[in-house]
């Protein structure tokens, strides 16, 4: 009994830490926020706008995902990009281009690199890697954002992940868990993107933005905006659909 006793004080000192207790926290509400967006599986249909100074084009496309390991998106306009896929298994990412007939496995080096021209990378939209898993979490405090009290958390990279920030700054909504605000930033911590979600609608029955939009922190008139048109959690999706060959003849 002594033992248990010294045990249970022991397990009691640690966890009523404040530091401890804090980690827990953010990483519970990160876990939340995560596994809201993703559910055990999705699928949807999104409609890109990338805007520039003088310019802006409209990209449409479709995606299915299975937990964090299994992704693709297919492109289904504007003509000239249709049919082109992005397929993510495990730790390989390949893309199809129809025109060219060919298909390529991007190398980690290109995780960083502008997705179809936009202020997305490629890491952002097959998710290499994992805000949960990757990094360890900080809860700074809470913030308002767009009418919404958030939790204000700072995620720092752990060392040796597949992650290419620096650090990230996340605003997630007490009551719904929702990702309203993240900042990016590179190593010698200056901010590159920011993140806002926008247009809070039900999507299949879970209070989400309907619209994430990106804005590069040094380049004025630039930024990228994602509608979710439909979107559908947890239908069933097996992993055998995420291949190679069907990403070839998906539609």
């Amino acid at each position: 009994m002594k033992r248990l006793s010294w045990a249970l004080l022991a397990i009691w000192t640690l966890t009523a830490h404040p530091a401890f207790a804090q980690a827990q926290d953010a990483l519970s509400i990160i876990k939340k926020a995560d596994e809201k967006l993703r559910g055990e599986t999705s699928n949807g249909t999104m409609k890109m706008t990338i805007v520039r100074p003088s310019w802006s084009r409209e990209i449409t496309m479709k995606s299915w995902s299975k937990g964090t390991d299994y992704s693709l998106i297919l492109i289904t306009s504007p003509a000239r990009d249709k049919g082109a896929a992005f397929l993510k298994r495990e730790k390989e990412i390949w893309n199809w281009q129809p025109t060219i007939d060919r298909t390529i496995k991007l190398p980690p080096s290109m995780m960083m690199q502008s997705w179809m021209g936009s202020d997305f990378t490629n890491d952002d939209l097959v998710r290499e890697s994992s805000i949960v898993r990757d990094y360890t979490h900080k809860l700074l405090g809470t913030e308002t954002v767009n009418g919404y009290d958030c939790h204000k958390i700072e995620l720092t990279p752990k060392e040796d992940a597949p992650v290419v920030w620096g650090k990230v700054l996340v605003w997630i909504d007490q009551k719904e868990y929702m990702q309203m605000k993240t900042e990016f930033y590179d190593e010698d911590d200056y901010l590159v993107n920011t993140m806002l979600g926008k247009s809070v609608k039900q999507l299949d029955g879970k209070t989400l933005p309907s619209i994430m939009e990106v804005i590069p922190a040094e380049e004025d008139g630039h930024k990228t905006i994602i509608e979710y048109i439909d979107l559908a959690f947890d239908k069933p999706i097996k992993e055998s659909f995420f291949s190679i060959q069907n990403m070839k003849r998906v539609r």
